[in-house]
């Protein structure tokens, strides 16, 4: 494992990019926000990394405590990546830097790969409270833990259990509000997110 590379200047946030400011460190991450996952599930969604590059940053990542890989008991006894309680703290730094980077976005473009659970950070900047989320876009699947203060902050697939709140929305609509230009409250109330549900956040979501 090669040394830590080091802007070596006294100030922490120099110290952070020591840690976290190599090309797809952040990236994956938010793949790791999801809770454990395998090294073939992290190539798979993160398209444009090669296996010798992630390879070297999940080491560097273990290395600076960033995450941990474990082995599943069988039948799965496969390795996975999982980040530490220190790895989940980059999660209001990853929601930090994607609102500034709405303004990046703009239109998808044709070269743009896209997977549905990468609209998973920026709904829940947008909700508040405490729960479980459905959502359904045509890219797929994926659930959301609203307010969680540990373990996986979402995951691909149906809910694992009966979510208090399901949304269903178009791709246009998720971009709109990816790039910070309509709000969920906007999005329902004009239609444009199916809300269902009996829980605290869908009632709260169909009251705007």
């Amino acid at each position: 494992m090669s040394p830590r590379r080091s802007y070596d200047q006294y100030c922490s946030a120099a110290r952070a990019l020591d840690v976290v400011g190599d090309r797809w460190t952040l990236l994956i991450v938010r793949e790791l926000l999801a809770g454990p996952r395998r090294y073939t599930d992290l190539h798979a969604d993160l398209p444009g990394v090669s296996t010798d590059v992630l390879a070297s940053r999940l080491k560097d990542m273990e290395r600076d405590g960033v995450s941990t890989r474990r082995r599943l008991p069988p039948p799965g006894a496969a390795y996975v990546y999982e980040l530490t309680p220190r790895g989940r703290e980059l999660l209001p730094v990853l929601q930090a830097l994607g609102e500034w980077g709405q303004a990046e976005l703009g239109g998808r473009r044709p070269t743009d790969a896209v997977r549905a659970h990468w609209f998973a950070l920026p709904l829940l900047r947008a909700l508040e409270g405490e729960g479980l989320v459905e959502v359904r876009l045509e890219e797929g699947d994926f659930h959301l833990y609203v307010g969680a203060e540990d373990g996986p902050v979402y995951g691909d697939g149906p809910a694992p259990g009966e979510p208090d709140a399901r949304l269903v929305l178009g791709s246009g609509t998720g971009e709109a509000v990816a790039r910070g230009e309509l709000s969920l409250a906007e999005a329902v109330r004009d239609g444009r997110i199916e809300v269902s549900g009996d829980g605290t956040l869908a009632k709260m979501l169909r009251e705007g």
